[in-house]
């Protein structure tokens, strides 16, 4: 097993020094290349109260900007995330095509696999870390190390972005 303790603790130091929205999810960035690596990244917000996403941060704002919001939809993406709180794996452009319209930028970019991480507090999915690699780079190995190592810096990440916001 591979140790991440080195990227951890910089991502601790990243998010204690952070002082914008943007640092804590700059620091998720970082220990997401360094775990399971990563080509496009992107932080989604939920609000199922108006049934509308939001892209909170990106790594791509010419292709994916953070702006504007969008109607959830109901698939088998959303039982998966949404619903059974799992990640949403794909790992061909031709599986990211059967649940996202988008499916053609993505590939432009060189991906063509996915994880969508659930990021739950209180009970209720707050956002997803979206994750995004070239065909079959997300391995079982590496699906499980995204479960191991970012779903508790995800929901610090999102948390301190909203402190920041606040301050």
């Amino acid at each position: 097993m591979t140790d991440f303790t080195g990227a951890l603790a910089d991502f601790d130091r990243a998010l204690s020094l952070g002082l914008t929205p943007d640092a804590p999810f700059d620091a998720l960035l970082a220990l997401t290349r360094a775990t399971v690596g990563v080509k496009l990244f992107t932080f989604m917000t939920v609000d199922m109260v108006t049934e509308t996403a939001r892209r909170s941060y990106t790594s791509h704002a010419e292709e994916y900007p953070v702006s504007g919001t969008k109607p959830v939809t109901y698939d088998r993406w959303f039982e998966t995330v949404h619903t059974r709180r799992e990640c949403f794996v794909a790992n061909t452009l031709a599986d990211i095509a059967t649940v996202f319209p988008d499916f053609e930028l993505i590939g432009s970019l060189g991906c063509g696999s996915v994880i969508n991480l659930p990021v739950v507090l209180g009970d209720t999915l707050v956002g997803t870390v979206n994750m995004l690699h070239e065909e079959q780079h997300y391995t079982p190995e590496r699906v499980k190390q995204a479960k191991d190592w970012l779903s508790v810096p995800a929901k610090a990440a999102y948390l301190a972005s909203r402190v920041a916001v606040a301050s």
